[in-house]
């Protein structure tokens, strides 16, 4: 059943929608915050003989066959190259060293929220929405009063790293503490018990940590999500501007779009990259050749400059696709409760056809016709799902 609603009615309408969707998912139990134990790491150093998984020792973990190509040699504090298909970490170095993630942290704030949101609602943003805002955030410039599309507001999160937008899209879904306790939970149901959330648009915060491992599980999960995997591989996009008007934007992922003089990668699909002067430069880059995605997380390069992450993530990848049946796995991104389900192998276009775009006809406009019902429907599937998670001790 869809129900019609008039101009004037559309705006107490929509905040009425989103109350209730703020309510329920406010009602949502945190996760547990006690770490499950870890497994032993093992003794430190050098190159992993083979067996289990060695991704908590120290220092660089591969396992070569005799002729493999040799592990190029990166500045990062730490880094990791998986297949993105199967989650077979090829080799990582300080996989779980717990550091902080900057922006790319928005991609685990994207798995956790996109669920909730269909991309045509749109909302008038209001002075609370806007407030808490850190000082020297990167802005897409989302302006109080006006009123914008979800999906413009992912734009923004997405391409130009907005934290304006991640803190009106966290208002519609419970608001800022809520959103950061169910991160939180999502993180430790993909398995990734190094995050430890404090800000949810990866704004530096004391005690605000991730991993290289982490973020190739936030990047692998957010490439079997087809809304994720638009968002992520645009190159630009126009955002809204005062009294109707337009300004166009542009990721700042330069491995993607080539800026400041850095060579885009051949077949790059995404992800995310990040900056603070507590985290220095991070990156979670994916990229698809001859049927196989790798995906590849850098963080902190300590030589080369401000381009290194692009160098050391271009360098990595191409070793990932050297080495293609020339190692085996020192790990694995798939948490050992989760059921095998298979990975992002189809082209970008026919992930890109999966559904339409949310800036494209067939997606609700508040206003027109908004199918209430399906919407709480989603959000109930989306607070059983976290409430699962709760009773699984995550």
């Amino acid at each position: 059943m869809t129900i019609g609603f008039s101009p004037r009615a559309s705006r107490a309408a929509r905040s009425t929608c989103m109350l209730c969707v703020a309510g329920l998912l406010t009602l949502v139990p945190a996760a547990a915050s006690a770490r499950p134990e870890r497994p032993d790491p093992g003794p430190p150093g050098g190159v992993a003989a083979a067996g289990p998984s060695s991704l908590h020792r120290l220092g660089t973990q591969v396992r070569p066959h005799p002729g493999a190509p040799r592990v190029p040699d990166v500045s990062a504090l730490s880094w990791v190259v998986a297949d993105a298909g199967t989650g077979d970490v090829l080799a990582a170095n300080d996989a779980h060293r717990e550091l902080p993630p900057a922006s790319t942290l928005k991609t685990l704030f994207a798995l956790t929220v996109l669920p909730a949101l269909p991309g045509g609602i749109r909302h008038e943003v209001s002075t609370e929405d806007l407030s808490g805002i850190g000082p020297g955030s990167s802005l897409v410039g989302v302006v109080e009063g006006e009123t914008y599309r979800v999906s413009d507001l992912w734009n923004g999160v997405f391409l130009n790293s907005g934290n304006d937008a991640v803190h009106v899209l966290a208002s519609l879904t419970g608001g800022w503490s809520a959103t950061a306790a169910r991160m939180q939970a999502e993180a430790r149901a993909l398995g990734a018990l190094d995050t430890h959330v404090r800000s949810p648009d990866g704004y530096d915060a004391p005690g605000q940590v991730s991993s290289a491992f982490d973020l190739a599980v936030f990047g692998r999960e957010g490439l079997r999500r087809p809304d994720f995997a638009r968002y992520c591989a645009k190159v630009d996009a126009l955002f809204p501007g005062r009294d109707g008007g337009s300004y166009g934007i542009m990721n700042t992922n330069r491995l993607l779009t080539g800026a400041d003089g850095v060579e885009p990668y051949p077949g790059l699909i995404g992800v995310k990259n990040g900056y603070t002067s507590n985290a220095g430069n991070t990156l979670i880059a994916a990229a698809r050749r001859d049927g196989r995605t790798l995906v590849v997380t850098v963080m902190n390069p300590q030589e080369g400059g401000g381009h290194a992450v692009y160098e050391e993530a271009r360098s990595l990848l191409d070793w990932g696709f050297e080495a293609d049946g020339e190692v085996d796995p020192v790990g694995s991104l798939v948490p050992e409760r989760a059921r095998p389900r298979q990975g992002p192998q189809a082209a970008p276009a026919e992930v890109a056809a999966a559904k339409p775009a949310e800036d494209e006809p067939g997606w609700p406009e508040t206003g027109a016709i908004l199918g209430v019902a399906g919407l709480g429907a989603g959000v109930m599937a989306l607070a059983l799902r976290l409430k699962l998670v709760r009773d699984d001790g995550s």
